[in-house]
């Protein structure tokens, strides 16, 4: 059981730290004027990232199934885990976001060079430029932090982002628990988690994409400057952070919440 819940959490931290790191590779995009080709490099991080939350739910339902045979096993606490899995992975990427930045800035060049991914990664895994890896290694700032507060925060779109983080972080795992409460809807509760992570993704969409791909043009064209766009990625990354946490409080209601409804779904 220890090693399961060891594996799914170190999927859950792989999956939050690179869809953090995905802002870097868009700001490496922006940066080499390149958004382009830095976006189907995103496409593909998130591609990873969503493979590892199938595999993640899988897993995390032989838990469950587990939980309903043996009274023994806690398993909000197991839940609860996962989720600081989540936080720390968030707070790795933060921690990496200025070496990734450099490092994709590299990667957007040899994409355009080779056209196309595979030709990209061969190109990567030779030993003269894995060795170059530590050339990009960059250390982080509080300066970053810093500007964020001087310059002031967009609260308002950081409470949006740190919501449907947390709806989407919370997802998977409000259903599978909602499906061990006692009950007679346990398959139908196990399901409810793409409802959940639709709702969040729908919201993401029609509330946060815009307003990044707005400004993202506006800098792209000096309409506005670099730094205006560094200060959204910043709040992206910190209300993503705290998103993670807020998913620990609503874990329960959100399961509660399930079960209630999926009698009349």
């Amino acid at each position: 059981m220890i090693e399961r819940i060891i594996l799914i959490s170190s999927l859950t931290l792989i999956i939050h730290a690179a869809e953090t790191l995905s802002y870097a590779v868009r700001m490496a995009g922006i940066r080499t004027g390149k958004l382009a080709i830095a976006l189907s490099l995103t496409g593909m991080i998130v591609l990873v990232s969503r493979t590892s939350n199938i595999a993640q739910g899988t897993m995390t339902g032989k838990i469950v199934d587990l939980a309903k045979k043996h009274s023994g096993i806690h398993l909000i606490d197991y839940f609860r885990i996962i989720l600081m899995a989540a936080s720390i992975g968030t707070l790795l990427a933060i921690a990496l976001f200025p070496s990734f930045v450099a490092l994709s800035s590299r990667m957007v060049s040899h994409l355009e060079q080779a056209g196309s991914i595979p030709r990209m990664a061969k190109k990567l895994f030779r030993s003269n430029l894995l060795l170059n890896f530590f050339y990009y290694l960059r250390m982080p700032k509080w300066e970053m932090a810093r500007r964020l507060r001087d310059n002031g925060m967009p609260k308002r779109f950081m409470l949006m982002n740190c919501c449907v983080t947390a709806i989407y972080t919370v997802g998977v795992l409000a259903a599978l628990y909602a499906s061990y409460l006692p009950g007679n809807f346990s398959t139908g509760a196990s399901q409810a988690s793409g409802l959940i992570n639709g709702l969040a993704t729908i919201m993401l969409t029609l509330l946060i994409d815009p307003h990044v791909a707005l400004l993202t043009d506006k800098v792209l064209r000096k309409e506005a400057k670099l730094a205006s766009i560094n200060r959204v990625f910043g709040a992206l990354m910190f209300s993503r952070f705290c998103g993670t946490l807020l998913a620990q409080i609503i874990l329960l209601p959100a399961a509660y919440w399930i079960k209630s409804i999926v009698p009349y779904l």
